[in-house]
């Protein structure tokens, strides 16, 4: 505390800025704070306060810091709460995502097997070794599962914020066409390759319903076209 400064003026201080950072906690991890409740969730939100350093001073940025703090975070607290939290402010992260994609490149209803398919980029795929978007008052996990849970989460024309749980074909199909190098079908050849699938051809049916269902969802936005001479 400062030199001179009364006790109960520097109480005041300290009561307002921690208030003003929990309320943007509380905006983004409504089911953290709910399990938790509300003395364990103030004495780690106080755990924050005290012992991160913030490196940026945008107010929309605390969850992400708050995220961060919370993977590494001395305090004891149950296993799946940094999970919890990250997919919690997923939501934000894509809300917010400043990322467009080139339209003028883009075929909304273009070949997505034999051209690059486009997936949205204010999107994110994320994976947990809980089933996060379970946890709940009556789903609290004990160990980790044996597969990770793995979503895309994204954000459609009509600007909401949207999860679909992936089998782990779908994440994989979706980290290939992420990178923007590969056609659909070049995609889905490798994953056929990677299981050792005695059906490539069904593997390529089945994936080319998931992409036109994922471009039924703005997940993918079409395809650019193939290079030509």
């Amino acid at each position: 505390m400062p030199k001179g400064v009364p006790r109960a003026r520097m109480r005041v201080y300290n009561e307002l800025l921690f208030n003003n950072l929990e309320s943007f906690l509380l905006a983004c991890f409504p089911v953290c704070r709910k399990l938790l409740g509300a003395r364990i969730w103030k004495r780690l939100v106080r755990a924050f306060f005290a012992q991160h350093r913030c490196r940026t001073p945008l107010f929309r940025q605390i969850p992400e810091e708050f995220v961060q703090w919370l993977s590494g975070s001395p305090v004891e607290m149950p296993a799946w709460l940094a999970h919890l939290a990250h997919y919690e402010w997923v939501e934000l992260a894509v809300d917010t995502s400043p990322a467009v994609a080139d339209a003028e490149r883009i075929d909304p209803a273009g070949d997505l097997l034999d051209e690059r398919p486009v997936l949205n980029p204010a999107s994110m795929l994320v994976a947990y070794p809980y089933a996060v978007h379970r946890i709940g008052p009556r789903m609290r996990p004990e160990r980790p599962d044996d597969l990770p849970t793995q979503i895309l989460v994204f954000r459609d024309q009509g600007e909401r914020v949207r999860f679909i749980v992936l089998n782990p074909v779908s994440a994989r199909l979706i980290a290939l066409v992420g990178t923007g190098e590969v056609t659909g079908r070049a995609a889905l050849m490798r994953i056929a390759q990677e299981l050792r699938h005695p059906d490539p051809d069904a593997v390529i049916a089945g994936g080319l319903q998931v992409l036109r269902d994922l471009r039924a969802q703005d997940a993918v936005l079409g395809s650019v076209q193939r290079d030509r001479p």
